[in-house]
């Protein structure tokens, strides 16, 4: 696989870089087991050893999922990235689309620090209140029109 190694000359390459590069191979190698697996656990005709194959699997995918953990940490772009795209159930591919609209309406969009508003399926999203579907309580955020006293 042409990742695994280094496509410059290590010394060249800040202790930052070398170590993103670990992790991505690794996420990568990880995610690879868990497709593997899967494909083991679907193919097998023993149940005993289909559930010792799934094991298998949900643990890779822990694996992979605590090293895109640290990716996020370490990597501002994945960060920004991460937080705008998961754990969110807008149409994936209209989430860009929400957040540029909501920076141009002055609303800001991802960043980190920004509210965390859950959606009507009670996941986050770092969009203000305003840029989500649903606000924590299930409402449509745009507040109370009755008065207050």
């Amino acid at each position: 696989m042409s990742s695994e190694g280094l496509h410059e000359a290590e010394e060249r390459l800040s202790e930052q870089t070398k170590n993103m590069h670990r992790a991505i191979v690794s996420l990568m190698e990880e995610l690879e087991a868990v497709d593997w697996y899967q494909q083991r656990a679907e193919g097998a005709t023993d149940d005993a050893l289909r559930a010792v194959i799934e094991h298998n699997r949900d643990e890779e995918i822990e694996h992979a999922s605590m090293t895109l953990e640290w990716i996020r940490r370490n990597n501002p772009r994945f960060d920004e990235n991460l937080r705008t795209y998961l754990f969110t159930s807008d149409p994936i591919t209209e989430i860009e689309e929400v957040e540029m609209a909501a920076e141009a309406q002055g609303e800001g969009g991802a960043s980190e620090g920004a509210p965390r508003a859950a959606n009507k399926g009670g996941e986050t999203t770092n969009r203000p209140k305003a840029a989500s579907s649903r606000a924590a309580d299930g409402s449509l955020a745009i507040g109370s029109l009755k008065e207050t006293p």
